[in-house]
């Protein structure tokens, strides 16, 4: 009777094994589409506000990497060519999702810096499932200034969110302490 069940435990073992890797192997992929910048400040588009709004989808995309999400890259031609215009993707989630679908992403996330003011500025995303063109959460983070570290916590708060609603594994980096010396 002991070997049927040490038997039956190496079985179950072996079942049980082989559902938990298939688990672990189905990684939640996301395409981050480029951000766009709404800025209705009096000096719109200044060169320093272009290059932050640029350097935000790569900034998203490290901090969704280092928390186990798969990264998929939307061919820019072909997001350039879905986009009827400024803020199109952003308010057609269907439009999106099917650009994303098509290059193999469960979510897309569509993005935009909003700038009212030069004293802030929000993140704002709207994050989709590519399959149905549902909304799953729509994200707004402020950030002050436009200093690239303050860019960077921001970024750090919307990857955050995003996880909670997907695999809730990110981890945000912990603050940077600084020394003052006299």
């Amino acid at each position: 009777m002991n070997r049927k069940n040490t038997g039956l435990h190496k079985l179950f073992g072996a079942i049980f094994l082989c559902f938990f890797s298939v688990g672990v192997c189905a990684e939640t992929s996301i395409a981050i589409l480029d951000f766009e910048l709404s800025d209705v400040t009096l000096a719109p588009g200044i060169p320093a506000e272009i290059e932050r709004t640029a350097s935000i989808k790569a900034m998203l995309e490290g901090e969704l990497k280092r928390a186990g999400y798969k990264i998929i890259a939307v061919d820019l031609a072909a997001q350039h060519e879905a986009n009827g215009g400024f803020g199109y993707l952003f308010n057609h989630n269907d439009v999106a999702a099917e650009l994303a679908n098509k290059a193999g992403a469960d979510y897309v996330l569509v993005g935009r810096l909003h700038k009212p003011s030069f004293l802030f500025a929000y993140l704002m995303g709207h994050l989709t499932k590519t399959h149905d063109g549902g909304l799953i959460e729509n994200y707004v983070v402020e950030t002050k200034g436009g200093d690239k570290k303050l860019t960077l916590k921001a970024v750090e708060t919307l990857a955050s969110k995003i996880d909670k609603n997907l695999d809730n594994r990110y981890t945000p980096p912990p603050p940077v302490r600084t020394v003052h010396t006299k």
